[in-house]
């Protein structure tokens, strides 16, 4: 299967108003409380940030690899088209929900919430560099649909490499939104953000249908040579 790292990235960096909304306030207060304004600000934000998308390419090798085991586990190529189609179905529904679309919504991260709220305050007491890495990783575990969507789409990579590519293609477009609102506090204007989200929202949808389609295809090929 074709993985499309620029679209990643795409969803990462149109994403940008998504991530300002969900996490912009919450970033900024944690530069405060941990005083990276007083202490190596840029190496701060740095640690925050690398650490962040470190986290979410670690998660793009993990779902790739529980793709892989998925698919080892049946018949190889039906299994292969079978996980595509749930993926591809699952990324439109997580697209519609950052539309505010589906009557689905979306309130799963990667670990419980209320742990990495506990975990996120204490990262402040840990000083401006330490600090900061812990709040990166955990802001990478907290529960977003885009992330989400993301993840999900790396499940159908041929390989962990490929999908842990995929997951880091996508925190490096929401780096610069991040990295801005890190060290500025600021805030884009919420029509700017809104259309930002809804690029971004498009964009994961098309992704999904992209894979479901693939999904389609290859089963029905491989279903007419093993029938």
């Amino acid at each position: 299967m074709d993985i499309s790292y620029g679209a990643a990235f795409t969803v990462g960096l149109l994403g940008s108003g998504h991530c300002l909304g969900m996490c912009g306030g919450l970033v900024s207060a944690f530069f405060i409380k941990v005083g990276a304004g007083k202490t190596a600000p840029l190496r701060a934000v740095a640690s925050y940030h690398v650490a962040r998308i470190t986290v979410y390419a670690a998660v793009g090798w993990l779902a790739a690899l529980l793709g892989s085991v998925l698919v080892s586990t049946g018949r190889i190529g039906l299994a292969q088209g079978v996980l595509q189609i749930i993926a591809g179905a699952i990324v439109i529904v997580l697209g519609f929900d950052l539309l505010g679309l589906s009557p689905i919504r979306n309130a799963y991260g990667f670990a419980p919430l209320a742990w990495v709220r506990k975990q996120f305050v204490g990262a402040t007491q840990k000083g401006p560099i330490i600090g900061s890495a812990i709040g990166g990783a955990l802001n990478g575990l907290m529960p977003c649909s885009m992330t989400l969507a993301m993840a999900v789409q790396a499940t159908t990579a041929p390989s962990p490499p490929e999908g842990m590519l995929v997951m880091f293609a996508f925190g490096l477009g929401t780096l610069p939104a991040m990295f801005s609102a890190s060290l500025l506090f600021g805030k884009l204007g919420p029509r700017l953000r809104g259309w930002l989200l809804k690029g971004a929202a498009l964009t994961v949808i098309a992704l999904g249908v992209s894979t479901f389609w693939q999904g389609l295809r290859y089963f029905l090929v491989m279903w007419r040579l093993v029938a």
